[in-house]
Order: C-alpha cells, then sequence, then structure tokens
C-alpha cells in the first residue's frame, strides 16, 4: 500500500518502477472513479478534467481509510470549496449528493403518520408539548443554500449537461435550504424556506419542539412563528420524515 499511495517510497530490490507505476496509477484511477459514480452531477457541471484533478487532490490529502468504497467520497464537498471558491454552487450540489448516497444506506425505519402522532400526543400536556421532542428518520439532513440545486439537479441527469446553463442561472434571491430523508428505498430531498431549515436543523441537534418554537417566535413574530410551527410539523408529518416522538426529560 506504501508503493501505491506515495511516490517516493523506496522500491525492494529487484523491482521495475514502471510496473510498478502502472499499479499506481490503476489504483488511483480506481478511487477517481468511485468518486465520480458518487458524484455523478458534480462531475457533468465541471467537467471530466477539473473533476478528475479535484477528485485526486481530495484522495490525496483524505486517502481511504474505510472498508468501503462508499466512504471515499466523505469530505468531498469541503473539498471543492476550499478549490471552487468563486463557484459556490459546486459544493452545495456535492453536499445534495453525499447526502443522497448517505441517506441511501441509512438504517430502516418505518415513519410516523398524522394518525400515529396523534395517537402518542393525545396524552401530552402543555408542559410536555413544549419538551415535545421528534425523531426523525435514520439519514435526515438539511443544509443551507443559496443556489436553487433542486432546479439544477434534473439538468444533470442525463448523458451530458446542459452547456448554456450558468452559476448565476441558479443564484437564489432568497435563503433557501434543502432537507434530505428516506423514502422507502429511495432518497428523496425537499427546498424549504430558511425558516424552516434552521428549525429542522436545530431539532436535529436534539432540541424540544417548543425550543424551536421559541426560536421562530424571536425570528418571525409569534402568530405567523404558530402558523408555521404548525405548518412545518404538518408537512414533515406528511412527507414521512418523522419516525417517533418522547418528551426532554
Amino acid at each position: 500500500m506504501a508503493l501505491l499511495l506515495e511516490e517516493d517510497s523506496p522500491l525492494p530490490e529487484g523491482w521495475d518502477p514502471a510496473r510498478v507505476a502502472i499499479y499506481r496509477n490503476a489504483y488511483r484511477a480506481r478511487l477517481v472513479d468511485a468518486l465520480r459514480e458518487t458524484y455523478p452531477r458534480t462531475a457533468q457541471w465541471v467537467g471530466d478534467e477539473a473533476f478528475r484533478r479535484a477528485a485526486a487532490h481530495h484522495l490525496i490529502a483524505s486517502p481511504p481509510d474505510s472498508w468501503t468504497l462508499d466512504e471515499a467520497g466523505r469530505g468531498f464537498a469541503d473539498t471543492l470549496a476550499a478549490l471552487f471558491r468563486k463557484d459556490p454552487e459546486v459544493t452545495e450540489l456535492a453536499w445534495l449528493e453525499w447526502a443522497m448516497h448517505e441517506c441511501f444506506v441509512s438504517a430502516d425505519a418505518t415513519p410516523l403518520d398524522a394518525a400515529g402522532f396523534a395517537e402518542a400526543t393525545a396524552p401530552y400536556t402543555d408542559d410536555d408539548w413544549a419538551r415535545l421532542r421528534l425523531h426523525f428518520l435514520p439519514g435526515t439532513q438539511c443544509t443551507a443554500l443559496a443556489h436553487r440545486i433542486h432546479a439544477l439537479w434534473p439538468l444533470l441527469s442525463g448523458d451530458s449537461p446542459d452547456e448554456t446553463a450558468r452559476e448565476s442561472d441558479y443564484r437564489s434571491e432568497q435563503p433557501l435550504a434543502c432537507i434530505v430523508w428516506r423514502q422507502a428505498l429511495k432518497p428523496v430531498f425537499l427546498p424549504v424556506t430558511a425558516a424552516e431549515g434552521d428549525t429542522l436543523s436545530l431539532l436535529l441537534a436534539g432540541a424540544s419542539y417548543g425550543e424551536a418554537c421559541a426560536m421562530l417566535v424571536d425570528r418571525l413574530g409569534e402568530d405567523t412563528a404558530v402558523t408555521e410551527a404548525g405548518a412545518m410539523l404538518g408537512r414533515w408529518l406528511h412527507e414521512g420524515m418523522i419516525s417517533a416522538v418522547d418528551v426532554v426529560p
């Protein structure tokens, strides 16, 4: 492995440098291919050569240390953020691809529907509701976005990208967020407002529903916050994002 990873690693006596170079190049090419399979849309958006250079940079800086190539692309969005500072949509697109990738292999869980939620919370007091904790399906993630990646996504599903597409075409006038979760065996995503994204992120970090509502009140005002909090909860239940509820001790 040292011979494959390090250019200046000394060769055992009698080994042919040209032959070792063949294996080294083949090993690296397979790793780049693994990243390209994980990030096909990102590769289309930046172009094959730029993607290959970025992938090689990532693999040198962060060599794989897992038993599965599924993990080879971990942290690639951070690498792209450093390499494509003037093209932030590249990082956002890569984040979405990795989140979908992780979500696909996340643990199974049964979503809680509206009827199940009503039954589970029927005995709750007002204090219980303030300390209500929502558990989301494994793999559920959320991040803030500055671009309408949901509009760019379908354009990159073919064999070649739309050559007329530009970053400015997908820059959002308002801050956005994106939620990723899994429906049955299919990872899906949903663009939402920044307020909803911040609320969900707070809940995913372990905050109670009451704490999330308090954040919304500070941000939107009481009347709007109450309406929005109820709409968000209804949407998450309808989309099958919530797996269970309990009360924070």
